[in-house]
């Protein structure tokens, strides 16, 4: 297993990059299972993605949780994605330590000038293209990587505008072979991330917030359906222990209420990775989707 994050300026080439890394990964001796995780899985507009700081955290706070459920699957993961702030490579390397995996960035130079004629050429193909603001917004915020920090570390760099990509490039086939060498006790220059202690704790963590509020949501659901089998006209459950009653104001089926939950649990799944973190008890995970059920069915009924 390994997480490789592409990273680059936009328009630099490194959807390419990740193609060309995975044709040659695939095509090594040791026939990897390679999985890419892009922005255009979500079907969202890049100008939609970027648009502003919330939408922004948004989309990389669902190409984190993708990637955290990918790393365990024994695949080379390939994270495609402007990843251009280093907090956020560091929130990947993490995740590839706390599995014990390798990882690498690799990482697409290309001059700010060069991107925006690409940039430029694309929208007048008809093809995927940003908006001058925004462009020009993700170009001025871009932190580059550096070989001395650890989350940018190995770094294998490309350069598109002069060399092209290929899956025979030099440097592809260099990281092919750091992401597929054979390590023994005698090998030095392949490096795999040992989970802390911490990263340790902190996943055994998040996995029992998700159980508690995988259980606290069944039991409002469970009590939503007994008191309307009940019978009779019912605007309100009330479900005691100091919790706000859920204002129903008419009859919700199973499926209704299902669809509800999953959606809960997903968006605080989502939100904890850059927000408050996950509910540790039932009555607060209850209170939670009580105010989400409320907002919704408000809505609803209004």
């Amino acid at each position: 297993m390994a997480l490789v994050v592409i990273c680059g300026q936009p328009c630099s080439g490194k959807s390419l990059a990740a193609v060309a890394l995975s044709e040659a990964l695939k095509e090594s001796e040791t026939k990897q299972n390679v999985r890419i995780i892009d922005e255009d899985s979500f079907h969202l507009d890049r100008n939609q993605n970027y648009a502003n700081m919330p939408a922004e955290k948004n989309l990389r706070g669902k190409l984190r949780s993708d990637v955290d459920r990918s790393v365990s699957r024994g695949d080379i993961v390939i994270v495609d994605s402007l990843n251009s702030i280093k907090g956020y490579r560091y929130e990947l390397w993490c995740i590839a330590r706390a599995a014990g995996i390798r990882y690498c960035v690799v990482y697409c130079d290309v001059d700010g000038d060069r991107c925006r004629e690409w940039n430029k050429e694309r929208g007048e193909r008809g093809e995927a293209s940003y908006v001058d603001g925004i462009f020009e917004d993700l170009v001025r915020r871009f932190e580059r990587p550096e070989r001395r920090n650890r989350w940018d570390s190995p770094l294998f760099e490309l350069f598109p505008s002069r060399d092209g990509i290929e899956k025979s490039s030099p440097v592809v086939l260099e990281a092919v072979t750091y992401l597929t060498k054979t390590v023994d006790s005698k090998t030095q220059d392949v490096r795999i991330l040992q989970p802390s202690i911490a990263t340790q704790s902190a996943r055994f963590s998040e996995a029992n917030s998700l159980y508690e509020l995988d259980r606290a949501t069944q039991e409002v659901i469970n009590a939503i359906v007994e008191q309307q089998a009940l019978g009779g006209a019912m605007s309100r459950v009330n479900l005691g222990n100091e919790l706000p009653p859920i204002e129903i104001g008419r009859p919700v089926g199973l499926p209704e209420l299902g669809r509800l939950r999953r959606t809960f649990v997903k968006l605080m799944g989502q939100s904890s990775l850059s927000g408050p973190p996950l509910p540790t008890d039932a009555n607060s995970g209850k209170r939670r989707f009580v105010d989400y059920l409320n907002r919704e069915f408000g809505g609803s009924n209004a």
